[in-house]
């Protein structure tokens, strides 16, 4: 997708917006990191690996290789424009949060990380800690 068909998605969205959804906008099929930074390479005229050298150095902490646009309980309403959706918000109990965010940040005092980790993983079913 262009630049000026991910703005124009973009602004339709915003021209549709009622306040508070959450829209997914269809920007085509992803590009991997390494064709687009070899493409541009090439758009200048040089050889990707021989005249630029490109260096893979891995995940750091907190990065993922795939992002999740959104959890399967979400689900999509379609709009008029078959590249927009919006996403279901997912019902929150207020008091149960503010209930729980006063646990984590009580335990989160305590500087005890297992004990932090396994509170949020108690309070987000998606979330799962990968200790290195």
């Amino acid at each position: 997708m262009t630049i000026p068909e991910a703005v124009s998605l973009v602004l339709e969205a915003g021209a549709i917006a009622n306040g508070g959804e959450i829209f997914v906008l269809d920007m085509g099929d992803p590009v991997k990191i390494t064709t687009l930074a070899e493409n541009l390479i090439r758009m200048y005229g040089k050889v990707p690996y021989r005249d630029v050298e490109i260096k893979f150095t891995g995940l750091r902490p907190g990065e993922k290789l795939y992002e999740e646009l959104l959890m399967d309980e979400e689900g999509l309403q379609k709009t008029d424009n078959k590249k927009i959706f919006i996403g279901n918000q997912i019902d929150i109990d207020s008091d149960k949060l503010n209930q729980q965010l006063d646990e984590l940040r009580e335990i989160v005092e305590t500087n005890d990380n297992d004990a932090t980790v396994k509170k949020l993983e108690s309070m987000v079913d998606t979330f799962h800690h990968n200790a290195n």
